[in-house]
């Protein structure tokens, strides 16, 4: 890996816990990002902890994210303070001959910095749209000025950034792999799309959503 695909860890990066599953390829963090739908934005409002699932969208290294012009959250990140954005992915989980070590497989993204106003927040809504429900943006009414008025859209850098990632099946104490008394592996979790229920429409399903399902 260059310098430019790899991670680089901070002293608030750095994973400490799990060092094993540590991944500093700068792509997988892209495509766990890419993957997900939801993100978990943490920042302190008034003094305490405030964590807000949200939906998001990449941009090369940064996402972009957006909220209500009155959200206690969004004054919070509009004036500068720091914030950390989870992203987890759970592919499976891990059934070990000891409850104590039954897992989960993951794929997961924590991203530090600062949020700042997206100079262009059209297209930072564009891109987040398009990340959720691809294709919408060109096919649906574009937001109007009162609603985009009524939006802020904040980009954060992905420069600060750490990827953990667990696979396959379970660790076990040697006693246990050699009493071998109960069934032990993983059972992979898999998301898939189902039919498109349509709202109070005689409209045909657009090739944009249908195709999804496929």
């Amino acid at each position: 890996m260059t310098a430019e695909t790899q991670l680089s860890p901070t002293p608030r990066s750095t994973v400490i816990r799990g060092k094993k599953r540590a991944v500093q390829d700068r792509q997988v963090l892209y495509d766990i990002l890419d993957a997900g739908l939801v993100c978990h934005l943490a920042v302190e409002v008034d003094g305490a902890p405030f964590l807000i699932p949200t939906a998001y969208g990449r941009d090369g290294n940064r996402i972009f994210l957006h909220g209500s012009t009155g959200s206690r959250s969004i004054r919070s990140m509009v004036e500068g303070k720091q914030v950390c954005v989870a992203v987890t992915l759970v592919d499976g989980v891990v059934y070990s001959r000891s409850v104590f070590h039954h897992s989960m497989n993951y794929r997961s993204a924590i991203i530090h910095g600062t949020a700042t106003i997206a100079e262009d927040p059209e297209h930072a809504l564009r891109t987040i749209v398009e990340h959720v429900t691809p294709g919408s943006w060109d096919y649906a009414r574009s937001p109007s000025k009162k609603e985009l008025a009524q939006t802020v859209a904040l980009e954060i850098d992905l420069t600060e950034a750490s990827v953990k990632v667990r696979d396959g099946g379970p660790g076990e104490e040697p006693s246990d792999l050699e009493a071998n008394l109960v069934w032990a592996g993983h059972m992979p979790l898999v998301q898939t799309w189902g039919t498109p229920v349509p709202h109070e429409t005689d409209k045909a399903i657009p090739p944009h959503v249908s195709a999804r399902g496929r």
